[in-house]
């Protein structure tokens, strides 16, 4: 009866035991889950915010890279403004260096068909008389032609600064000076593409000056030659018109 007795505390307190032991293995499980699930989210989070801090400074960084990329490009686009400035400024330079130099020494050149050698200061006078006449300075264009003609008689210029003469002296009314011009540039430059024109002013001049057959002459000259010329349609009108 005692044997019995003992047999069965002992199996009792064993079981007591044993069932302790599952409840605190239990808990102990059910607390090692939930601090597995705190540090899981705490990462989470943990990362998140790395990932947060390197979206910005990449940001940071492509702004950056963007102001510099206009910077450098506002500074290339300075750099080219320089050089084509420096370009230009060098191409006038050297073009002034140019004319500078032709004010001092002979040059060859062809002016409307007309070749030959220009002497120094030659072309200042003929621009600085046709500026003249252009600006209806009749007096100085007619002093600086003249000047012209007599200065440099073998000048390139000088068919033109023969028919600007002409059609200076004949605005002044000097009929007779008109002209001798333009039949001096008539007969030494037959060919010259300012002929037209000038035999047009020939024979108003000559016209004016009372002579109506040689005007009616030299308009009936410029319509047989030249029929195409703008010329030859103003000397058909005046040749209508004279009687």
């Amino acid at each position: 009866m005692m044997k019995s007795q003992y047999s069965f505390k002992q199996t009792l307190s064993r079981a007591f035991c044993l069932s302790t032991a599952l409840i605190c293995l239990s808990a102990s499980s059910n607390a090692w889950a939930f601090f597995s699930d705190d540090e899981a989210r705490k990462a989470i989070l943990d990362l998140r915010k790395s990932l947060a801090t390197t979206q910005l400074e990449l940001q940071n960084q492509i702004e950056k890279l963007k102001q510099d990329n206009a910077e450098m490009r506002g500074k290339i686009e300075a750099i080219e403004k320089q050089g084509e400035d420096l370009t230009s400024s060098q191409k006038t330079y050297y073009q002034d260096l140019d004319t500078r130099l032709g004010n001092f020494e002979p040059r060859t050149l062809t002016i409307e068909g007309v070749s030959g050698t220009v002497q120094p200061g030659e072309q200042k006078l003929y621009d600085e008389s046709l500026k003249a006449f252009q600006a209806g300075n009749l007096k100085k264009a007619d002093e600086g032609f003249s000047a012209f003609v007599n200065k440099y008689p073998k000048s390139p210029y000088l068919p033109l600064a023969l028919y600007w003469d002409g059609n200076t002296k004949y605005a002044n009314k000097d009929y007779a000076g008109s002209i001798t011009q333009l039949q001096s540039l008539i007969r030494r430059y037959p060919n010259h593409p300012r002929i037209p024109s000038a035999m047009l002013t020939l024979g108003n001049s000559q016209l004016e000056s009372g002579n109506k057959a040689a005007a009616k002459k030299t308009f009936s000259d410029i319509v047989a030659k030249y029929p195409d010329s703008d010329a030859a349609k103003d000397a058909q009108q005046l040749l209508a018109a004279t009687k």
